[in-house]
């Protein structure tokens, strides 16, 4: 049985939300988890895993997607969302060197 972290959808049609969730891999995108670790709103700019359970998985052998890698990355960082506070930047001419 290969067990995979990764992202579960939810939401309406065109606001997508999603729960991080341990499944087997066999199983449908939406269908049977095993657990619910987490959850991640690309519109509301948040995200918060249990790292403690994601880590416990992890050594049980349980293989996450690269989204969910990145998301749990960030999350060992102390980093915040990558949405969040950023501005656009004017066009600065290149540093002569």
């Amino acid at each position: 049985m290969a067990v995979r972290i990764r992202l579960r959808r939810t939401g309406k049609l065109s606001q997508p939300c999603h729960r991080i969730v341990v499944a087997d891999g066999r199983s449908p995108r939406d269908g049977r988890f095993i657990e619910n670790i987490g959850f991640y709103d690309p519109r509301h700019d948040t995200e918060k895993v249990d790292l403690a359970r994601a880590d416990h998985w992890i050594k049980m052998g349980a293989q996450p997607t690269d989204t969910v890698n990145a998301i749990l990355k960030r999350a060992r960082d102390g980093k915040p969302f990558p949405g969040v506070g950023k501005q656009k930047k004017k066009d600065q001419p290149a540093a002569e060197a």
